[in-house]
Order: C-alpha cells, then sequence, then structure tokens
C-alpha cells in the first residue's frame, strides 16, 4: 500500500503543541493541512503559530524562502468542521478524555469520504476504545508522534483490535514519506515506549524510596555509567512530575495493577505538593534561580591495590581485566569455575552485580554494570555495613586507578543500571512474546522515542541469555514482591528463541 498522495489534504483537529507539530510535519512534507479547532479563534492561533516556525526555519538556514511561502499557502484554518470532507487523512489531537475522541470521531465518520483514514494521537488510551463506536473502524488507526513532532523522529503506529492491515499499511508508508521512522505496535497499554520505558523510572525511584540514594546520584550512575542521556530524575522534572506519574498510573491500572507496573509513592507525593519540576520552580531538584545543583556523591581517593586475582570468567565485565593491567595493577588469573569476582588483597571480593545483597556473603563489593567499561567516567560500588574497610577501600581504588569517579551507594540488590536493563529487557521481551511489537521495532522505538544509547533487546544480546534470567531470579528472591518475577518472554528467549523468531 502507498502513502497518501501529496496533493491530498490532512486535516489535523485540536491545535494545541503536538496538534500544531503534527500539522507542520504534514505542511513540511508537502500537503495541503486543514486546522480545525472547537474553541473560535484557536485554528486561525496555530495557523499563524506555525507560520512564525517556518519564518525561524528559513532564518536558520534549514529551508528556504520559497518553500516556505508555499507551505503557508497550503496552511487553512477552518471554523467549521464540515471543511475537512475532503480529507485523505484525520488527525485528532484533542484531550486525553475517551468520551471527547469518541464523539468527535462520530461526528467526522459522518463528514469524510470512505478513503479517508482516522487517526487519534492518544499516548495513554486505547485506540480500540476510542474507534469502538464507528460503523467502519477498519480504517481508524492510532498515529502517536512524541512531542516536539516536527524534531522527534519516531511514529509509533498502533492497530486496534478492528484496524485492517491495509489501513496500517498505508499509515505507516504516508508517515514514513513525511520523513519520520515509523514502528508498528499493537494496541495494548502503553503501546511501545511508555509500556516498556517504566522500569527507567520506576527501579531509580524505588532506590530513592527504599535504600536513601539520593537522586542526583542515581542520576549520574545511569548518565555516566549507564549511557543514558538523562537520569530519571531530571527527565522526569523535564517532563513534568504529574504528566510522568499520570502514564505511569494509567498503565499500572490498565495492567490490572501489576506490580511491575507500581508507582511511586515518593513522585505521588511531589505532585501532591504540586512540585511539579521545571515548570513549577521544584521538583525532584529546586530550579529556583540562586538555587545550588546538588552534586552526586562522590568516594573520596584511595590507593589501588597492587595486585586483583580473577577468579572464572568476568562476563559481561570482562574488558576490566585489560583495563586493570593498564593502569599497573598485577592480574592473576585463577580457577576454572565461571563467576564475576575479583579478589583483593585484603581477601574480599569484588563481584558484577548479580541481584543478590552483600550482606547475603562474607566481605563481598559489588560494581554496577556499566555500557562500556573503558567510556563510562562513573562506576557505583554496593556494600553491606559490616564489609572490611580494607576491602571497600580497595575497591574504591581500584576503579579510581582506571579513570572513574565512585559512587558507593548501600547494600542494593542489582543495584542500579544492571537491574533496570534487566527489567527493560524482561519487558522489551515481554512485548514481543505479546506481539505487540517486533524485536527491531521495539529497540528502534526506544533508542528514537527515548534516546536510550541500545535497544533493550540488542543490550539482551550483548550481555548474553543467560544475565537477565539470573540476575531478576536473584532479585526476585531478595524482594518476593512479583515485580522481579521473569516474564514468559524472557523465558522463552533465554532458553533458545532467537531473535528472528521473536520478530
Amino acid at each position: 500500500m502507498t502513502a497518501i498522495d501529496f496533493s491530498r489534504a490532512v486535516a489535523v483537529v485540536g491545535t494545541g503543541t503536538m496538534g500544531q507539530g503534527i500539522a507542520q510535519v504534514a505542511l513540511v512534507a508537502g500537503h495541503p493541512v486543514r486546522l480545525h479547532d472547537a474553541v473560535p479563534g484557536r485554528a486561525e492561533e496555530a495557523a499563524a503559530a506555525i507560520g512564525a516556525r517556518l519564518d525561524r526555519l528559513v532564518e536558520k538556514g534549514r529551508m528556504d524562502g520559497a518553500a516556505r511561502d508555499a507551505a503557508r499557502a497550503r496552511l487553512l484554518p477552518v471554523a467549521d468542521i464540515a471543511e475537512l470532507s475532503g480529507a485523505a487523512l484525520v488527525v485528532e489531537a484533542v484531550l486525553e478524555q475517551l468520551t471527547v475522541k469518541q464523539e468527535l470521531f462520530a461526528e467526522l465518520e459522518k463528514i469524510v469520504g470512505e478513503d479517508c483514514l482516522l487517526a487519534t494521537n492518544t499516548s495513554s488510551l486505547s485506540v480500540t476504545a476510542v474507534a469502538g463506536g464507528l460503523r467502519h473502524p477498519g480504517r481508524f488507526v492510532g498515529l502517536h508522534f512524541f512531542n516536539p513532532a516536527p524534531l522527534l523522529p519516531l511514529v509509533e503506529v498502533v492497530s486496534g483490535h478492528a484496524t485492517e492491515e491495509e489501513a496500517a499499511t498505508r499509515a505507516w508508508a504516508t508517515v514514513a514519506a513525511w520523513g519520520k521512522t515509523p514502528v508498528r505496535c499493537a494496541d495494548l497499554p502503553g503501546f511501545i515506549v511508555n509500556r516498556i520505558a517504566r522500569p527507567f523510572y520506576a527501579e531509580a525511584f524505588a532506590v530513592h524510596e527504599e535504600h536513601g540514594v539520593d537522586p542526583a546520584t542515581i542520576d549520574a550512575i545511569l548518565r555516566e555509567c549507564g549511557g543514558f542521556r538523562m537520569g530519571p530524575f531530571e527527565l522526569t522534572d523535564l517532563i513534568g512530575q504529574d504528566v510522568n506519574e499520570a502514564v505511569t498510573r494509567s498503565v499500572w491500572e490498565s495492567f490490572f495493577h501489576s506490580p511491575k507496573f507500581q508507582p511511586s509513592l515518593a513522585q505521588r507525593r511531589l505532585v501532591e505538593s504540586r512540585r511539579l519540576g521545571r515548570k513549577s520552580g521544584h521538583g525532584w531538584f529546586s530550579y529556583a534561580e540562586d538555587a545550588e545543583q546538588p552534586a552526586p556523591a562522590d568516594a573520596a581517593p584511595q590507593d589501588a591495590p597492587e595486585y586483583v586475582v580473577v577468579e572464572g570468567d568476568l562476563g559481561p565485565a570482562a574488558e576490566l581485566i585489560g583495563m586493570i593491567r593498564d593502569a599497573g595493577v598485577t592480574v592473576r588469573e585463577e580457577g576454572e569455575d565461571k563467576g564475576t569476582r575479583l579478589i583483593l588483597p585484603s581477601g574480599g571480593q569484588l563481584v558484577l552485580a548479580d541481584g543478590q545483597m552483600s550482606a547475603e556473603f562474607r566481605d563481598v563489593v559489588y560494581f554496577d554494570l556499566a555500557l562500556d567499561y573503558r567510556s563510562a567516567g562513573r562506576i557505583a560500588l554496593s556494600a553491606a555495613a559490616d564489609v572490611q574497610e580494607d576491602t571497600l577501600a580497595q575497591a574504591t581504588g581500584l576503579f579510581q586507578a582506571l579513570g572513574k569517579r565512585v559512587s558507593v551507594i548501600p547494600d542494593v540488590p542489582g543495584m542500579i543500571v544492571a537491574r533496570t536493563v534487566a527489567m527493560l529487557g524482561d519487558l522489551a521481551l515481554d512485548a514481543v512474546a505479546r506481539r505487540v511489537a517486533s524485536a527491531e521495532d521495539i529497540d528502534t522505538a526506544m533508542r528514537l522515542g527515548v534516546n536510550y544509547p541500545l535497544g533493550p533487546v540488542e543490550w539482551n544480546e550483548r550481555l548474553g541469555r543467560d544475565w537477565a534470567w539470573e540476575l531478576l531470579a536473584n532479585l526476585h528472591q531478595s524482594v518476593p514482591t512479583g515485580r522481579y518475577a521473569r516474564t514468559l518472554g524472557l523465558h522463552q528467549w533465554s532458553y533458545g528463541s532467537s531473535r528472528e523468531d521473536a520478530s
């Protein structure tokens, strides 16, 4: 199925930030665009705002004047919804209220032609439910753009229960012709991004609530060790605590209060106190002009140990062996057992996070997973209160000798990056198994939609089929709430189903 021809009009109903952004995308791609809003005068204001943004594109050299003038000539605000009758596609971006959307599409269905695609930009409602009252729901799809729509490339193309394959394919081709990166997904709560991204926030908030690790340190670990562009505390302050918490709560309720999606009480308190982030001047952090931004916890300098003993296979942390040698520390390799441990001169062990707690063993310090140990600027260490001072000091000094800043956190099972990555992978593979989307589309969506350094399925592949399986098994034993119970999708993948089969 080919894309909608550029000669055909695209209509956008609802002219807020998202509506304007979607209209601009279709307009710049080459379509005539019709704008409509139920509030008198809003469509004209939106057209003027879009025109001003086109002017700025010309000023920045991203668009020439002739193209801007042609685009402006194709943009038409309309007061009467009946004037949308000739559109080949109508995209709705009105209030996130089911009845409002249902009533709008019931009216549109009476106006537009039989070949017109109808689309909702909802991020939290069921596409199937929005189309539930239509006579011809087969032509109805979700087109979930990300804000700001003109800049962000990802669009989730969502098929409702009654959506015909021809309609979804045509919508996909049209979005691709607009220069976007569309991904296909089924109509299940959260679609791809809002479903799979929940652990990025939830695990950080849980470590803060349950173990007292401060937000600035958690953010720094996820950025500088995990490779994420922003930490979850600074990111939710940017998004708005009310917005982020509402999405989390919506997904949690849609999954019948599954513990895997449980909201954060600490975030709820922020919303109740109207500390919503940047837009209110205070969230997890203060944004007052004179506010001093909190710094992450950095361990005091320690001497590097003279040697370490490597026992077994360091697995995802294997590159550390060469790095330790390069730093001038003697490395002795002993033993045949598989494991992820370094023996320090104190006799204590340095072990890659595996979901267990330091307190369960004698003199063990855990270190966190890194996206890339060579490029990581920070490493987190976790230790029980009774770990020998020499063991913790030698572990700290070892990573400092590798050029890393070190953050020492309490005895957190699975630490921070490791448990986050394992949970992201678990939910991603669960979504593949439930046919929400293919593995490739999930990875694309998470990289483009929320700027993850790797897609969660690809990350799991790099770490090995047993890694997340074993870490979550240990976490589930440490925290037996059901939150870390492994999904059937992870089980199937860990026991040999290939990525191609999963796709």
